[in-house]
């Protein structure tokens, strides 16, 4: 399927940490792509994992690298410089790749020089994921506040889109092709993101992959385009409440963290404040997310649609109790003891 000579090598970048759960069955949707295994190499970032993430990476022939900063942005800067491939691709551990030709589609689009990365454009939910896991797929985000910011980048259930910012697109066999607008930009670049290493290398990095403020680097020059292409991804979210709701801890003390040392570059729009009103003022009165909750249900047949309201209650009160002790932090959140 792969008709461009630029494209021949791809390194597959995989941060871990404690990740024996759920990393088996990653490794195994990769080693079964029907692409040419011998032009993939597969790196495995590993923050000091103590569950067995090394022995199972090994195991799979995976090659593995050590990340001293421990979190997944850091390890995808480890990763990236290592790789030596014409395509990086940025896969989560959590993450199953759907059909054996899922690393073919996703390459594809690189027929087009301008086409510099290429998403898949939906989450999979599968029948046997847990409930947490589903939801999420459904919803078309990682967390419910992007729906009240109209800013994420997969296919969701309740918007019938994959995005509401402001973008332009043009359909192709396999996938749309799209132009982003500098300052509104979807959260590209998570979860199954291929991208040319040699644009990669222009780019300035330090220690940190912040994904969205890789794409903004990305589109400063707009003759670049990117692929939302037309297949899917498992993202194993969480498998309970506890689990959720530590993902989000880290989500808002990282972020909150990481802005006020100046390393994240849309600090100041990613806050889009009249979404998170909307967004406050839809949990604290409840009515539309049963709505939603409702719609979700309707169109899937999914009962997982009724963790909803669930979901943005606990990430309210997760979000406001950081954002309020953020004073007495004096870093990101901790990676002892974490697992996936």
């Amino acid at each position: 399927m792969i008709g461009n000579a630029s494209v021949s090598t791809v390194s597959i970048v995989i941060p871990t940490l404690n990740s024996a759960r759920v990393l088996p069955a990653c490794l195994d949707s990769i080693r079964q792509q029907a692409y040419d295994i011998g032009a993939t190499e597969v790196l495995v970032v590993d923050a000091g994992s103590t569950d067995g993430t090394q022995s199972i990476a090994a195991e799979h022939g995976a090659t593995i690298l050590h990340n001293p900063l421990r979190t997944a942005e850091a390890g995808k800067v480890v990763g990236m410089r290592a790789a030596s491939g014409d395509i990086v691709a940025f896969v989560d551990s959590d993450n199953i790749l759907v059909g054996d030709d899922w690393l073919d589609k996703m390459l594809w689009p690189f027929i087009e020089p301008d086409i510099v990365a290429s998403e898949p454009i939906r989450y999979v939910a599968r029948p046997n994921d847990g409930y947490i896991t589903r939801y999420f797929a459904h919803l078309g985000m990682g967390d419910p506040v992007c729906l009240f910011l109209g800013n994420y980048d997969r296919y969701s259930v309740l918007t019938r889109r994959w995005t509401d910012m402001p973008v332009r697109t043009a359909c192709r066999p396999g996938y749309d092709k799209v132009w982003l607008r500098a300052g509104a930009l979807p959260t590209l670049g998570a979860n199954g993101f291929l991208v040319r290493r040699r644009m990669l290398q222009e780019l300035d990095i330090d220690s940190y992959f912040f994904d969205v403020d890789i794409v903004h680097q990305l589109v400063t020059q707009e003759r670049w385009a990117f692929a939302k292409v037309h297949c899917g991804i498992v993202h194993t979210f969480a498998g309970d409440v506890r689990t959720f709701r530590r993902k989000q801890r880290r989500r808002i003390r990282d972020f909150l963290h990481y802005r006020k040392h100046g390393l994240r570059a849309l600090g100041s729009q990613a806050q889009h404040h009249h979404g998170l009103v909307h967004f406050v003022i839809a949990t604290l009165t409840g009515w539309p997310l049963i709505w939603q909750a409702g719609t979700g249900y309707w169109r899937t047949g999914d009962l997982a649609w009724w963790f909803h309201p669930a979901a943005c209650a606990l990430t309210l009160y997760e979000y406001a109790l950081e954002a309020l002790t953020q004073y007495k932090r004096t870093g990101p959140l901790s990676r002892d003891q974490w697992s996936q």
